[in-house]
């Protein structure tokens, strides 16, 4: 099949995403690449302009490829707000990214960090998720959650941003009042955004959370012991810190 349809096909038959496929795999890898980079060069960021170029540059990928695909979905008939709208927490994590990029909302930041290092990661080794390398589609996860994960990272690598056991608390507020938003647009619109209605397709790892709705409870004690690990390590670095002053 010529490269050019094979990117922008509506079927996904002939080339269909297969979990842990040498593409998934080659997702995978592409990213880790991309933040070992990141981590080497991190100070290289401290000056401001390679720090702002590079802001854009996240913040311009999300953009683009977000427009793209959903450009892809309306000129093929296949937009729908019942699905496309960016309701999913992947998607609402993209664009607080992309505003954390801009504003370095520390706030935001607070937020971000959790929900997109969590939500991103799980959806990265489970993706929900049709079309393989090389569709529009396949390219469009990959790297719209690349963003996410790359941002989170750079705000702690670089920027030196941090998190308390008080932005988990702020975080799962958040989550739940999104929820609860979510929860009523989609029974407007017979949607199934953030899994609320049912779970996904897909095999994911929601799949082991128990039957419908009481996976949803279950999502909320899983996210909120994912987002205690992922504070667990500044928590850590400040106790050390606090011994080390004491020590002086």
């Amino acid at each position: 099949m010529n490269p050019l349809i094979s990117f922008f096909s509506t079927s996904y038959e002939q080339n269909p995403f297969t979990l842990f496929s040498p593409a998934h795999l080659g997702g995978l890898c592409f990213l880790l690449f991309l933040l070992a980079c990141m981590y080497g060069i991190r100070k290289t960021f401290l000056h401001k302009g390679w720090n702002l170029g590079f802001r854009l540059l996240l913040a311009g990928t999300g953009v683009l490829f977000e427009a793209a695909y959903h450009i892809w979905l309306l000129w093929n008939g296949r937009w729908n707000a019942a699905y496309t709208l960016p309701l999913e927490l992947c998607s609402m994590s993209l664009f607080l990214c992309i505003i954390l990029l801009i504003t370095k909302n520390r706030s935001i930041f607070e937020i971000v960090y959790f929900i997109g290092i969590a939500g991103a990661g799980l959806a990265l080794l489970t993706p929900e998720l049709n079309y393989s390398f090389p569709h529009l589609r396949y390219f469009h996860f990959f790297l719209t959650h690349s963003v996410i994960m790359m941002t989170c990272f750079f705000f702690v690598w670089t920027e030196g941003y941090r998190v308390t056991f008080t932005s988990v608390f702020k975080t799962m507020g958040f989550l739940n009042l999104a929820a609860v938003c979510i929860f009523f647009i989609n029974r407007a619109l017979g949607g199934n955004y953030m899994f609320l209605s049912q779970k996904p397709v897909n095999p994911t790892l929601i799949d082991f959370l128990g039957p419908y709705p009481w996976y949803i409870l279950s999502l909320e004690a899983v996210a909120f012991c994912l987002f205690m690990l992922l504070a667990l390590p500044f928590y850590t670095a400040k106790m050390k810190d606090s011994k080390a002053e004491r020590s002086i």
